[in-house]
């Protein structure tokens, strides 16, 4: 028989539940602008270049995707980890106090099993690396290439490049650890 306390904390852990999920909601949403969002100010970029004739302004393009890309990516990695909680704290303790037979919040779980994802998975990795790693790569090896190359910017880009590979490995870090 289930006591008040066990009611009450049933209610809690709800709530809970429901303020994750909005959070979780939220997230994905702001994410998946972002994508959005980079690939425009990317395009922005690139006209305003071909129209000044300045290719030291492509180098804007590796720092908005570095921003952008790791705003994306620690997005990303709250969105996981509360699917997570959700998994291994939330939905226990309710089946514990529900005495559940059964997954509570079974989609947790579902959604990760369905058939095809793992292509998506990496299908959608691969869409990060070229937004957020290849395209700045590309804008960054066209300013090399151009005749007006300075060496205070040529500096900037190499860390720029620096940091485009590392936030690349953090990239396929995360696909590896995702459930």
């Amino acid at each position: 028989m289930e006591s008040t306390d066990d009611v009450a904390e049933g209610k809690i852990l709800l709530a809970e539940y429901d303020r994750l999920k909005e959070e979780q909601k939220t997230r994905i949403g702001f994410r998946d602008n972002l994508l959005y969002f980079t690939l425009a100010a990317a395009t922005a970029v690139v006209a305003i270049t071909a129209q000044s004739g300045q290719p030291g302004l492509l180098l804007s393009i590796p720092a908005i995707c570095l921003i952008l890309g790791w705003t994306y990516l620690v997005n990303d990695e709250k969105i996981s980890a509360i699917g997570c909680y959700v998994c291994d704290r939330l939905g226990p303790r309710l089946e514990e106090l529900t005495a559940t037979q059964g997954t509570v919040f079974g989609w947790e779980i579902y959604h990760r099993n369905v058939a095809g994802r793992t292509t998506r998975k990496r299908l959608q990795t691969a869409v990060d690396l070229f937004t957020y790693m290849v395209l700045p790569m590309v804008c960054t090896t066209a300013f090399w290439c151009s005749p007006v190359v300075q060496p205070l910017l040529l500096l900037a880009s190499l860390g720029q490049t620096l940091a485009l590979a590392v936030l690349g490995w953090q990239f396929l870090c995360r696909r590896e650890r995702q459930h």
